[in-house]
């Protein structure tokens, strides 16, 4: 039976800290290699740009399928072990990928890369094991930073690369990435075991939908998280839209480069975490939620603003990073031995909404333009804010139930034994 240290209490080296952050940021950073090299792929593989595109969406299916069936294998078997494999196994996946001769191949080792690659959602539970409860949301902030600089600058790493060699060199370069991480993973990182519950495989997963069904914060969180996940993949699949036309029309590269105002966003995500550990993780989400919804009317006079574009965007996108950290954190202290499973939950409900925004989007834009999608982004942000005072309203009035109950039998004589 393996061993558990360093558990809820153990604490967290900065360096540790600093490794798993950087283990997350290039899990992801593989998921999003391709999309500014579609044309390159398509050329040289002979792909249309219909097929060429599958290979995005053969990423996002796979990270889906790996948030489901993967991840909850994090409160079953030793956790070192599981994060080293999928480490390991992403590597081979990405030289599949350098070397695919064909698109067949080459969607086949994408959606295996993206399957394993949720190894980072292994890793972020994993630190918050290890992370003593009142640093709690500092770690969430710090790893998710780095998962979230890994998921921004993929895009912009992937172009420069291709233009040094081919578009194979970014594949190339992160398989080597991902083994070395592999092996500091295996050498760092302290030997963890599951929850030591005796679950069969098919168990776990009924159990990992189950949390919907015991734990009401998942849910609500889970929706809010949805929510804001659909709005954030409007903004930016439409951004692209409106930045190519006129008065921008801009080129590719140069709207590749406008992501990375997103690095505000996600250079400052662990702010809403410090303050979540003293005390503030709901006032972080209403205030989260209700600047989410209040951006988009900047953003919608971004139209023909570059200014304004700007500034929307990047309160947005800090909005946006506070509301998922806030999310995190509650989720978080539900159930420490099923934490893998909570995150499963609830990633897989983010992603879902993620994947709605895309496809929403297109549709919104070829009947509206950029103030349809505005409109549309707002809606979605307002039902963040509907969604977090739904939950509150809840919880205070399930307290007050309670906290009544409690009062009244505390009352309450006690019962006169019989004396028959």
């Amino acid at each position: 039976m393996t061993t558990r240290s360093n558990v809820d209490g153990g604490g967290l080296s900065r360096w540790l800290l600093l490794l798993m952050s950087v283990a997350t940021g290039l899990a992801v950073a593989g998921n999003y290699f391709a999309q500014p090299l579609l044309d390159l792929i398509g050329r040289e593989l002979r792909l249309g740009p219909s097929l060429a595109a599958l290979v995005v969406t053969a990423a996002q299916a796979g990270y889906a399928l790996g948030l489901f069936l993967l991840v909850p294998l994090g409160d079953l078997v030793e956790r070192r072990r599981l994060a080293v494999s999928l480490y390991a196994v992403t590597a081979v996946f990405l030289l599949v990928a350098a070397t695919a001769p064909n698109g067949t191949m080459l969607l086949a080792a994408t959606a295996l890369t993206a399957l394993t690659s949720v190894g980072a959602q292994v890793v972020v539970p994993f630190a918050v094991t290890l992370a003593t409860p009142g640093e709690r949301g500092r770690v969430v902030g710090t790893v998710m930073t780095g998962l979230m600089l890994g998921a921004l600058l993929a895009r912009t790493a992937s172009g420069a690369l291709s233009e040094l060699g081919s578009w194979r060199t970014v594949y190339w370069v992160n398989a080597a990435l991902m083994a070395l991480m592999a092996v500091l993973l295996r050498v760092f990182l302290p030997r963890l075991g599951g929850d030591g519950q005796r679950l069969s495989y098919p168990g776990l997963l009924r159990s990992t939908v189950a949390m919907f069904r015991y734990e009401p914060l998942l849910r609500w969180r889970a929706g809010i998280g949805a929510l804001s996940a659909a709005s954030f993949s409007v903004l930016w699949t439409a951004l692209t839209f409106l930045l190519a036309q006129s008065p921008y029309s801009w080129s590719e590269s140069a709207i590749g480069l406008f992501s990375l105002v997103g690095a505000a966003g996600a250079l400052t995500a662990s702010v809403p975490g410090r303050l979540a550990d003293r005390g503030y993780v709901q006032i972080v989400t209403g205030v989260g939620t209700v600047v989410l919804l209040a951006s988009w009317l900047t953003i919608a006079i971004g139209a023909r603003s570059l200014a304004w574009l700007f500034v929307g965007v990047i309160v947005f996108d800090l909005a946006y990073k506070a509301v998922l950290n806030s999310n995190q954190n509650v989720i978080y202290g539900l159930r420490p031995e099923a934490r893998n499973r909570i995150n499963s939950a609830f990633m897989t409900s983010f992603f879902a909404g993620s994947a709605a925004g895309s496809a929403l989007t297109s549709v919104v834009w070829v009947r509206g333009g950029w103030t349809s999608v505005c409109v549309v982004g707002a809606f979605l942000s307002a039902g963040t804010v509907a969604l977090w005072a739904l939950e509150r309203i809840t919880v205070n009035r399930t307290a007050g139930k309670l906290l009544k109950t409690s009062v009244r039998q505390s009352h309450d004589p006690a019962p006169v034994a019989s004396t028959n």
